[in-house]
This record gives structure tokens, sequence and C-alpha cells, in this order.
């Protein structure tokens, strides 16, 4: 059985959202570099070893450019000619083997299951992540019918994408 979706497009902003989200859950351990640094000039400020607060204001600074750094990168991505057909409107028709992109009922392209890293199921819908800021969002309103949406559903856990 085959899945058709509606045709629609990815919002930029969820996007951001999931892609900066996704980003944060794999990296946060960078981030405990600059909380070492600040724990650690705190630590010599309030022994007295060394009085200044410059450390503590570094390592601050530091953290939170690392994050909008990533932040600026999924932001920037959404403005870019070359991600522009990742915002464009497409049809989708998936099944067991495949999932058709389709750009109009002549053109279109084809992504394997066997790019799809991982999937997930949330408030706004699924998720077929392929790579770090490139996923697939099935929203719940892009279905056709409660049928087509619990077939891809079946689908995601026959594929072990989705805890059955």
């Amino acid at each position: 059985m085959i899945v058709k979706t509606k045709k629609f497009a990815l919002n930029k902003k969820l996007y951001i959202k999931k892609a900066f989200a996704n980003q944060m859950k794999t990296s946060w351990k960078w981030l405990l570099i600059p909380a070492a640094v600040a724990i650690l000039g705190l630590a010599l400020h309030f022994t007295g070893v060394y009085k200044n607060w410059w450390i503590l204001i570094t390592a601050i600074i530091g953290g939170g450019l690392y994050v909008l750094f990533w932040y600026i990168q999924f932001y920037a991505a959404t403005e870019m000619d070359q991600n522009k057909q990742m915002f464009e409107k497409f049809a989708y028709e998936i099944d067991s083997r495949q999932i058709m992109v389709k750009i109009n009922a002549k053109e279109g392209g084809i992504v394997k299951w066997e790019s799809i890293v991982s999937a997930e199921k949330d408030n706004s819908g699924y998720f077929l992540h392929i790579g770090r800021g490139q996923f697939l969002h099935f929203g719940y309103d892009v279905f056709n019918a409660e049928h087509d949406q619990k077939l891809f559903e079946s689908i995601l856990k026959r594929k072990n994408l989705l805890e059955a």
C-alpha cells in the first residue's frame, strides 16, 4: 500500500527550531568546557588566589557564542539559494521500499529508507532524520486520511525507526 500526502512545504521556523534542538542534543557536552572555566574562575575569585571576574565573563560569552554560532548556521541555511528547494512544496508517496518526493505529476526524486537515520514522533508530526540539519517533517495534517497516517506509522515501526 502507498501513503500519499498532500502537497506541503517545510516551515522555516520549524526547521530552525528542530535542527537547532537536535544539534544542541548531540553537542551539549562542548558546553561543559565554558562551564568548567566559569567554575574555575569562581573558585579562583572566591579563594582569593586571583580576584577578577574576567574568567567568568569570558566563559559565559564563549558558551553563548557557541550556542549562537549553531543557531546562525541553521537560520542561514533557510536563506541560502542552495537550500531553497528544502522549503518548496512537495507531495510524497511513501511505501515500504522508498519515499517518492514529487514536485509535480511527472517530476520527482526518491529517498531510500536506508538513508533515514532515525525517526521521531512529537506533537507536530513525524520527523525522519537524514543527517545533521537534514530531515523530513510530516505534520499530522498532511495525510489525506487517518488511515494513511496509521499506515505511515506502521511502516516506520516495521523499519525499526519508531518504537512499537
